[in-house]
């Protein structure tokens, strides 16, 4: 088993059926091809695959389905994140039984006055509550997104206290600073980035790798980051056309339904509003993609 999530992940997006459930078979389907594309893992209901508009048994539904569709459970990491420590604890549970061991913790994001002893209580709280050494946990730092930072030193202590059970944390900050100071506060932790402009300057520094939403769309652009080829340059253009559009999730999607020719990916959850057509983004990716990168 996977002591720790390494290398290239996929933060995957979610495929929704008709009325909004998770389309479980496409999403394993998708997760094989990506893996035919040299990704080594996905993580599921993180930011990207809109994992907060999900709940715990719909997570775990999700998760029975893909591995009964055969994707191996040393390849799936889960968003357990809630404002709720009870649902974070009762997911963790759930997975873990289901064969799972890689799950990714936000700080409870809904009052962003809490001091730092409140977020390592927090996260002290749902590591005690699940008490399961298969457990390997990673602190999730998006604090422009989930409003709530995980102080480094946060991150160091919950290491010293809970040994290889917090494997590492993922830095989406899109802070390259932030990321120094994590792997100097907690060197023994798999830190990976959500940043893909990072991810060459990341690894050169001793992290583990990224997990990522481009790889959604472009995985060849991130394998090539990884790989510590010269494309930088057409990675932030590539990040730019998501970052300079009115939702990075919607655009995703709406790019994905352009590229594999299937509307439904258009589907999104309340209160995220889908786009029409991803015809023109595509466009613009595509421009960016060639020529094929060597």
């Amino acid at each position: 088993m996977t002591e720790a999530i390494r290398g290239f992940w996929v933060a995957s997006a979610t495929p929704l059926a008709t009325d909004g459930s998770v389309n479980s078979a496409k999403l394993a389907a998708r997760a094989k091809q990506l893996f035919g594309k040299g990704i080594d893992g996905v993580v599921l209901f993180g930011t990207t695959g809109e994992g907060t508009s999900f709940n715990v048994a719909e997570r775990v539904a999700t998760i029975e389905a893909v591995l009964k569709a055969g994707v191996a459970p040393d390849r799936i990491g889960i968003g357990g994140g809630f404002p709720a420590i009870g649902d974070s604890i009762a997911l963790t549970r759930a997975v873990l039984g289901l064969g799972l061991r890689h799950v990714l913790y936000l700080p409870p994001y809904f009052d962003r006055s809490v001091s730092p002893e409140g977020i390592e209580d927090a996260f002290a709280a749902i590591l005690d509550g699940v008490a399961d050494d298969r457990l390997r946990a990673y602190l999730y730092h998006i604090p422009q997104i989930s409003g709530v930072a995980i102080p480094t030193g946060v991150a160091a202590n919950l290491r010293k206290r809970y040994g290889k059970v917090v494997a590492g944390l993922k830095d989406s900050s899109g802070d390259f600073k932030q990321f120094q100071a994590f792997r100097a506060a907690a060197p023994e932790l798999a830190i990976t980035v959500g940043n893909e402009v990072d991810i060459a300057r990341a690894i050169a520094a001793g992290g583990a790798g990224t997990i990522c939403g481009m790889a959604n769309i472009a995985p060849e652009l991130v394998k090539a980051m990884i790989d510590g080829k010269d494309v930088e340059a057409r990675m932030q253009a590539a990040v730019d056309i998501m970052v300079k559009s009115p939702s990075f999730l919607t655009t995703l999607k709406a790019i994905l339904a352009a590229q594999t020719g299937d509307a439904s990916w258009l589907r999104v959850r309340p209160p995220l509003r889908a786009l029409s057509d991803g015809t023109a983004l595509k466009r613009k990716l595509d421009e960016l993609m060639a020529p094929a990168i060597a």
